[in-house]
């Protein structure tokens, strides 16, 4: 992989990791359990976000066919 698509995962996956943080702190704040059913919105962010990008630049090497 290029230099630039590891940074790019990188740069991707910290702002990922900043608002997973900053949703449990919220959660926690407002007196709320962590629960499965709180935790749904993470999980599934991160297949939203993570799933295309390795699909993308892993599986295909960044070649994509036209």
């Amino acid at each position: 992989m290029k230099m630039s698509v590891v940074l790019r995962f990188v740069i991707i996956g910290c702002l990922w990791i900043a608002v997973c943080a900053w949703f449990v702190t919220r959660l926690l704040a407002s007196g709320a359990e962590l629960t499965l059913i709180s935790l749904f919105p993470v999980v599934a962010s991160g297949v939203i976000v993570f799933v295309p990008l390795y699909k993308k630049y892993v599986r295909d090497g960044g070649n994509r066919k036209k």
